[in-house]
């Protein structure tokens, strides 16, 4: 075990806040056997048992949400068969256009369909291991400076929230963000220990891996780490400046490479840049996925400017109101609490005190974080809060622990012990109040639960109250029942997460909320309105609309996830699977679809990208998504698509699909679907209206 290991085990890690921390080496010094060298077996053997429980809730019936999120399942497949469309992140494989992320997360799922095969549980496994990786390596991180309780805590905390649940079983690219942001925060610790310059480059190296994985939403955290560094490393300030001078390099290196080649590569030669109205990463990077997401200016998305569909609700308290609450605030309130309380008791440490930097670093990731997400007042979907979830679980862990030490030091003085203990109290009052709050607003679900949490919780603070006055187990007791208590509700929404199928764009956890309609339109989970998968259910829509791949597409004028009427962009029909949610062939179309395929660059085209990845998943072959993800990019433009029709490259057009919204964007796909259904044969095949394209241009 080297020197900064045996630190995170000394007598600082279990010293009350405030205290004069020793110097690594000194505390290194200060083992006197192996036995203190060496943390006991206990922490191992209850990792082993966290970790083995995670995977067991993220990986069981890993498939029950079929594709999951149709759009980045029919990118991964088209990955799997051409590299080229792995590298740029294609909709298909005949690179038409790409997805409107950058493509780290569609590089896991690719690779793990071309050794697996085409399946939901291929596409799903990759972010399951994220989410088991980012567990460890969060305990890690916790528990070199606090002890090996409170990493425990905190893994656990983050492998039970009910949003971590649901895209650790879910195919967004959210998943391996955090698994990336969790590790750029365990290097930065690394980094602070030793004012170890690799460690720190290395964060960076991450954070901008991030980026290729979610764009700017990666370097929210960013200041947050430097932050930290700059605070608390043991070295001089010049070198700290150059330092992270340093790693803001490696995260501009690590992020760009790829930026730099889509943009440096001729538009002739990669697939168009999904998202952006000028081609551009750049455009996507600092528009659409950027700063629009705070303005809600966004061309080409589907909101308003400024607000709704996906925008509602911006203020203090989003992350604790109907649509959000039940998805990451259970220990909030909690985690708030401990923040503000480990730094009181911190006082006037000084600048190197781990304590307080360990508290600066996760709570800096949760305010900052907390507070865009808060306030933002673009596109905003509750499933991005799973980026806060890391933060509550190291407060509380971090907070728990420290509190508990501060209260049991016999010679420490009263009032710290007093207030300490009287925090424990408190915070574990207000969870089991929040719990009883939040599940109440399922009042059909488990109604019975909220009072036990309530009953459970209450009594426990009670004995910790006492706790001084009675025998030393009580307190023991006390403090497993308030466990117990503020875990029941996150448990019992992460099971029922675990066993519910997800699909389309929007996925929640948890049951429906009272009042919610709007958000969770087709049933709870933000399902079946955009897409029941499979697993013998019947679809809300009766059983002419049940597929046997795993997503229905909604009919037109019917409610999305968001609760927003469809609206196709053209050609009629029932094809189209909606702005969310991906429309699956019936095994007649199916058959009809891939007739002479082989001819073909493209079997069909149609508007919108869900609509396409429901017929390509089912076909195995491309299947051109006219417009990008919401029918409003400007590729192909008219003109193009009839070279392509004259050309002979697309076989079949499926009226329906896509999504004018009132935030700009190209009309581009509405003129092509008004062009074909004037100059073609309309079929019915059905209730899916399609156009054969293979003759040409042929006039009516």
């Amino acid at each position: 075990m080297d020197r900064t290991e045996t630190t995170t085990h000394g007598p600082r890690a279990f010293a009350p806040a405030g205290s004069v921390a020793p110097t690594p080496s000194a505390e290194a010094d200060a083992q006197p056997t192996p036995a203190l060298r060496r943390p006991a077996g206990w922490p191992r053997l209850c990792l082993g048992g966290l970790l083995l429980a995670t995977a067991l809730l993220y990986l069981w019936m890993l498939d029950v949400s079929g594709w999951a999120n149709a759009y980045y399942s029919a990118a991964a497949q088209a990955g799997a068969q051409n590299w080229t469309a792995f590298f740029y992140g294609s909709s298909d494989a005949a690179n038409s256009i790409a997805v409107d992320k950058t493509p780290a997360a569609l590089w896991l799922m690719a690779l793990s369909v071309r050794l697996f095969g085409l399946s939901s549980w291929a596409v799903l496994l990759p972010q399951a291991l994220c989410g088991v990786a980012a567990v460890g390596v969060l305990y890690t991180a916790v528990r070199r400076w606090h002890g090996p309780v409170a990493g425990l805590i905190a893994g656990a905390v983050l492998a039970v929230t009910p949003v971590a649940t649901l895209i650790f079983r879910f195919n967004n690219p959210d998943a391996l963000l955090v698994l990336l942001l969790v590790a750029a925060a365990y290097a930065t610790v690394r980094a602070v220990e030793t004012a170890a310059t690799r460690w720190l480059v290395l964060a960076g190296v991450l954070v901008g891996l991030g980026f290729l994985t979610k764009m700017l939403q990666a370097f929210l955290v960013v200041p947050v780490l430097a932050g930290v560094y700059l605070l608390a490393a043991p070295t001089g300030l010049g070198r700290r400046i150059r330092q992270t001078l340093l790693a803001g390099l490696a995260v501009v290196l690590s992020a760009g490479w790829w930026v730099a080649i889509v943009e440096l590569v001729p538009a002739s030669a990669r697939p168009y840049v999904g998202g952006s109205q000028t081609d551009s990463v750049l455009e996507l990077t600092l528009g659409y996925n950027g700063l629009g997401r705070i303005t809600g200016r966004e061309e080409g998305s589907v909101g308003r400017p400024g607000g709704g569909p996906f925008g509602d609700g911006a203020g203090l308290l989003r992350m604790f109101d109907d649509r959000v609450g039940g998805q990451i605030s259970w220990l909030l309130p909690a985690a708030l609490i401990l923040l503000a309380a480990g730094l009181l008791l911190a006082g006037r440490a000084p600048r190197t005190d781990r304590t307080r930097a360990g508290l600066l670093l996760w709570g800096g990731w949760l305010l900052v974080t907390g507070a865009i997400f808060s306030f933002m007042s673009g596109i905003f979907h509750e499933y991005y809060t799973v980026a806060l979830a890391p933060a509550v679980g190291a407060l509380v862990g971090i907070g728990v622990t420290l509190l508990w030490r501060v209260r049991s030091v016999p010679d420490g003085t009263a009032w710290r012990r007093l207030a300490a203990s009287a925090v424990l109290v408190g915070t574990l009052a207000v969870t089991a109040w929040w719990s009883w709050l939040l599940l109440g607003r399922s009042p059909d679900w488990h109604p019975w639960l909220g009072t036990t949490v309530l009953v459970v919780g209450l009594a426990a603070a009670a004995l910790l109250a006492l706790s001084a006055l009675l025998p030393r187990a009580v307190g023991a007791v006390g403090l497993a029942l308030g466990a117990a208590a503020a875990l029941a509700g996150p448990v019992a929404y992460s099971a029922h997460t675990a066993a519910t199928a997800h699909s389309g764009g929007i996925p929640t956890a948890g049951p429906a909320v009272a009042g919610d309609a709007g958000a969770r339109a087709g049933g709870p989970g933000g399902g079946p309105g955009a897409g029941q998968p499979p697993r013998g259910g019947q679809s809300p829509q009766g059983p002419d609309r049940q597929s046997d791949a795993g997503l229905i597409g909604r009919q037109p004028g019917r409610p999305d996830q968001s609760g927003q009427p469809g609206r196709p962009a053209g050609g009629g029909g029932r094809g189209d699977g909606g702005l969310l949610g991906a429309r699956v062939p019936s095994a007649q179309l199916r058959e009809l679809l891939e007739q002479d395929s082989d001819n073909y660059t493209w079997v069909a085209a149609t508007v919108g990208a869900n609509n396409a990845a429901g017929y390509q998943l089912s076909t195995g072959d491309p299947v051109m998504p006219v417009g990008g993800f919401n029918g409003t990019d400007p590729w192909p433009t008219v003109a193009r698509f009839q070279r392509y029709v004259a050309d002979g490259e697309i076989h079949w057009f499926i009226g329906g699909g896509g999504f004018r919204g009132a935030n700009g964007g190209s009309s581009a796909s509405s003129d092509i679907a008004t062009w074909v259904a004037e100059t073609f044969e309309a079929q019915t095949v059905d209730g899916v209206t399609i156009y054969d394209l293979s003759s040409g241009e042929v006039e009516r």
